[in-house]
């Protein structure tokens, strides 16, 4: 029996108040006024909000450095962790310092022999020489240089991995892979050196799991595998009769915020402009010439955030005080809960990161959250919440020894912050430090939310390359599909969220592991799992999306619009209108600011205003009843709409990129067959079916039109 304590009786009394007036109806594409309002119970709601300039400092107790009402200074909050009670120093991210690299740990995995200097030397130098003369054959194909090569350099990591790092700075800037600085940058032990010397001593590199390194090196060398054959076991069959719940007719308020990226080392009126590393931060500024030291700024960076940047603690706090205005949801009118689908941490390079970095946003961004949100918040970890980027280890990778844990450090963490919030009881917080950061949850209203950490089937995580033919070797999947048993068996309905979405353009879930996914959400879709939260938006159909109809159409992906602006994005959230006894999603509000204007703002802060309802925008062409959830079904019936009218397909690119200025257009026939084709696709085949180069608005497309 589900447990209530006081404040969730409070909470759920408060959501099953009188059912609430959602915003006021915009039309597609039409100017929002400031002035327009509609009524939420006592509360008028705005469709467009007016940040007030001045930085509310109350969020944070003291102050490095106060922003004041004369100054355009970025704020240095004084941060405490109220998990290890300690005060984070000024200097990990005083903007004016250009910042190093903290003294993690850098780990190996054991040597096979305890060689000599010399004699691993000379296994080094014997080894570059190999690889050297197998890169020189004429005899073999790019794909067999790779992998033989990789046999070379997995003894130097057997037997001497303390010098691998060396050996592949070494190859990476004599066969120009890239540049020097670059090579330096990602090879050195503290980066990425280290972790690729695991996974090269694990790895069955004459496999399946050396195709996949060399195919992520590059294209060139090896082609990217396809799906290898592997079933899930499922602890029952699906039933032959399935019953979803029935409609309560009430409805709670759900917000969904993601990809915040909070650059707490923003130096505003530093270059946003800049052709390499972080923009708006005094290390992305020009020089005039090689012997000047006065820096040369061609795009100063605003107060509240630039396209070429990650967000600055004003922009991140303007974004949350616009919440209340324009949902009517707060600490005192608590949604029934918020989402966070990951990536809490800039875009940082990793020589520039460290744990204590990591630590210190990731209580920065919580304690904003906690200012302005009422009710418990439910957040998975993205790929750049964790340090190196992307990286996560599984625990069996040493049978759960040190390489299995080093990682450990920050689930047991950000799992802590979420129960000392209270979002999160103790038994949660054991479940997330074990599975990766990833947990299941009741809420009070029925509903269970279940986070994954998506890391463990993203493509540039390297310790996914392990086992590549186990795409559960992490156990993510045995968790995920053991709570989804249990939902099943007790009749609860299921959001599933994570970050790293599984199909779209085809070009982030390795295929094995999407695969996985995709048969788990055939097998309890759509009477358990109702939704599903990632970066980009899918429709998941049964017999694995062979048949794409309306009647064969499970369950949608959601994409949570990114709070960062980076890159050539607006700023934005999302709330959805769900009925509480199906928890399908009826209606979602997605809200924006327009980054294009913050350069001009002069005595306010930037106007975050109702962007489009997904109901007016897509269910006049679809021809969807106003009665019936935006579903997956809705969501086949929206690209039906779209392959009759370009148009659809044209407004659907521009929300992607929440009106961005920066957006390509999307008008051709061969950009709107892609879209379309990647709403349609739930899985890394899937995906690479469809044609390539338009899948993001964040750069030019590159596709081929025809």
């Amino acid at each position: 029996m589900l447990k209530l304590e006081m404040w969730q009786i409070t909470h759920l009394f408060l959501l099953l108040a009188p059912s609430w007036a959602s915003p006021g109806s915009v039309v597609s594409g039409t100017t929002v006024s400031s002035t327009q309002s509609i009524t939420d119970g006592e509360l008028s709601l705005l469709s467009a909000f007016t940040v007030p300039a001045a930085f509310p400092t109350s969020v944070f107790q003291n102050y490095y450095v106060t922003p004041g009402p004369t100054t355009d200074s970025q704020p240095q909050p004084v941060i405490i962790d109220p998990v290890s009670n300690v005060t984070f120093p000024f200097n990990l991210t005083n903007p004016d310092r250009t910042p190093t690299h903290g003294l993690d740990p850098i780990l190996y995995p054991p040597a096979l022999a305890n060689l000599t200097y010399k004699d691993a030397n000379t296994l080094v130098h014997d080894a570059i020489n190999s690889i050297w003369a197998i890169l020189e054959t004429n005899t073999s194909d790019n794909c067999s240089k790779c992998t033989a090569s990789l046999l070379v350099g997995q003894t130097v990591a057997r037997f001497a991995p303390a010098w691998l790092p060396e050996v592949m700075i070494s190859l990476c800037i004599g066969t120009v892979f890239q540049t020097a600085a670059v090579c330096e940058q990602t090879y050195q032990a503290a980066t990425y050196g280290a972790p690729w010397t695991q996974v090269l001593t694990f790895a069955n590199v004459s496999g399946l799991d050396g195709q996949y390194i060399c195919a992520w090196l590059s294209p060139t060398f090896c082609p990217p595998p396809t799906v290898v054959p592997y079933k899930v076991q499922f602890p029952k069959p699906r039933p032959e009769k399935t019953k979803t719940p029935s409609r309560s007719g009430k409805r709670v308020k759900v917000l969904h915020l993601s990809d915040l990226h909070l650059d707490t080392r923003y130096k505003t009126g530093s270059e946003a402009n800049c052709t390499t590393g972080m923009c708006c931060r005094i290390s992305s500024a020009h020089f005039s010439n090689l012997n000047s030291t006065q820096a040369v700024i061609n795009q100063p960076a605003p107060l509240f955030g630039s396209y070429k940047c990650d967000s600055p603690y004003y922009l991140a706090l303007a974004a949350l005080q616009s919440i209340q205005p324009l949902t009517g949801v707060s600490i005192e009118n608590p949604p029934a809960f918020t989402l966070y689908s990951g990536d809490l941490v800039a875009h940082e390079i990793e020589s520039a990161s460290g744990r204590e970095y990591v630590h210190s946003t990731e209580v920065s961004v919580w304690q904003m959250f906690k200012a302005y949100i009422g009710g418990p918040i439910y957040a998975a970890l993205g790929n750049h919440d964790s340090v190196p980027t992307s990286l996560e280890s599984p625990h069996s990778i040493d049978r759960n020894g040190p390489l299995g844990q080093q990682f450990s450090w920050h689930y047991d963490h950000i799992s802590k912050l979420w129960e000392h919030y209270g979002w999160i009881d103790n038994p949660t917080q054991t479940q997330a430090s074990l599975h990766y950061g990833g947990y299941s949850i009741g809420h009070p209203l029925g509903l269970r939310i279940i986070t994954i950490n998506t890391d463990f089937w993203y493509q540039a995580n390297n310790f996914a390359f392990l086992h590549a033919d186990n795409p559960d070797y992490s156990g993510i999947f045995s968790f995920l599909v053991e709570e989804l048993q249990k939902a099943e068996d007790e009749g609860q309905r299921v959001w599933i969220m994570g970050h790293v979405p599984t199909g779209w353009q085809g070009q982030n879930a390795l295929p094995g592991g999407s695969d996985a996914f995709y048969q788990i959400i055939e097998r309890y879709s759509p009477h358990v799992i109702a939704n599903v939260f990632f970066d980009q938006i899918s429709i998941f159909y049964s017999n694995n999306g062979t048949l794409q109809t309306a009647y064969d159409a499970l369950v949608a992906a959601w994409t949570g619009p990114s709070l960062t602006p980076l890159t050539n994005l607006n700023s934005g959230y999302r709330l959805y209108e769900v009925d509480t006894g199906t928890w399908e999603i009826f209606e979602a509000y997605t809200y924006y600011a327009d980054v294009n204007t913050f350069t001009t703002l002069n005595g306010t802060g930037p106007v975050f205003q109702l962007e489009y309802s997904t109901r007016e925008a897509y269910s006049p062409a679809a021809d969807w009843p106003e009665g019936e959830p935006l579903n997956a079904t809705f969501w086949h019936r929206v690209t039906e709409a779209m392959e009759k009218d370009k148009g659809l397909v044209s407004l659907f690119n521009t929300y992607q990129g929440k009106s961005s200025i920066r957006s390509p257009n999307c008008t051709s026939d061969a950009c709107a067959a892609a879209k379309i084709c990647y709403i349609r696709s739930g899985s890394t085949a899937l995906g690479r079916a469809c044609p390539q180069g338009f899948g993001s608005v964040q750069s030019p497309y590159t596709g081929v039109n025809f």
